[in-house]
């Protein structure tokens, strides 16, 4: 549970949770790497490109995303394992609510 924490505290952000959605769909489509830079995400939301790299840096912090830089470009990309810790909870919750 402890590990979780920050990944929920960051995903509770509704800026955040936009913005790692945004990732996470960039990298499902057969999208080039630019499509998931920071100032190109950016142009998705009503916020500064500051603002979007706080909130980027939040997501890196928890474990959630990894950036990395080209040149001047950082790029970001979804941490499996963050994903892959979350969905173990929610399993778990509900095959404890489900008595199975």
């Amino acid at each position: 549970m402890t590990e979780l924490a920050p990944i929920f505290r960051a995903l509770s952000d509704p800026n955040r949770l936009a913005i790692y959605r945004l990732i996470r769909e960039r990298e499902e489509a057969p999208a080039p790497e630019l499509e998931r830079s920071i100032s190109v995400l950016a142009r998705e939301f009503d916020l500064s490109l500051s603002t979007v790299s706080h909130h980027v840096k939040e997501l890196r912090q928890a474990g959630l995303i990894r950036c990395v830089k080209h040149g001047q470009t950082v790029h970001c990309e979804a941490d499996p394992a963050a994903l892959a810790a979350i969905e173990e909870f929610v399993r778990t919750r509900q095959t404890q609510e489900t008595g199975r």
